[in-house]
């Protein structure tokens, strides 16, 4: 049985999230710990999501959020995109808006603040402008 076929989602986002947070938080807390904060009862359960075995349970978003202290919109847009599909998860979007993170509402309200609450449109110079604080 080829790799893929064992770990379906092992080059999704949402695993690399996780490889990428188990790592980080290692020197404050181990895997199971983080495994039983999201509420799985198997620490193996980390194991399964960090190598693409397993998708993220959708219920279990908030809690896993918490544990691996990410933003839980982020983790929400993520295990949706793996969960349903790129395409259906954008259906889902579509009609009921991304959700937003933390950091990102904060650029909203600087967004509001910088422009006295006037709903400025995103003109091609101002987009490019945001683009080059972000290198692209």
């Amino acid at each position: 049985m080829s790799e893929t076929m064992t770990n379906p989602y092992q080059n999704t986002a949402t695993a690399k999230l996780i490889a990428d947070r188990v790592r980080d938080l290692s020197h404050r807390k181990t895997q199971a710990e983080i495994a039983s904060e999201a509420g799985f009862a198997n620490a193996n359960m980390m194991t399964f999501l960090k190598n693409g075995r397993n998708k993220v349970p959708l219920d279990r978003v908030p809690s896993l959020a918490k544990a691996l202290e990410v933003d839980p919109a982020y983790l929400m847009r993520l295990a949706l995109d793996q969960a349903v599909g790129a395409t259906a998860a954008k259906a889902i979007t579509d009609i009921f808006g991304s959700p937003a993170t933390e950091n990102e509402r904060g650029w909203l309200a600087e967004l509001r603040d910088a422009s006295d609450n006037s709903d400025p449109r995103l003109t091609a110079r101002s987009r490019t402008a945001l683009r080059g604080i972000f290198g692209k």
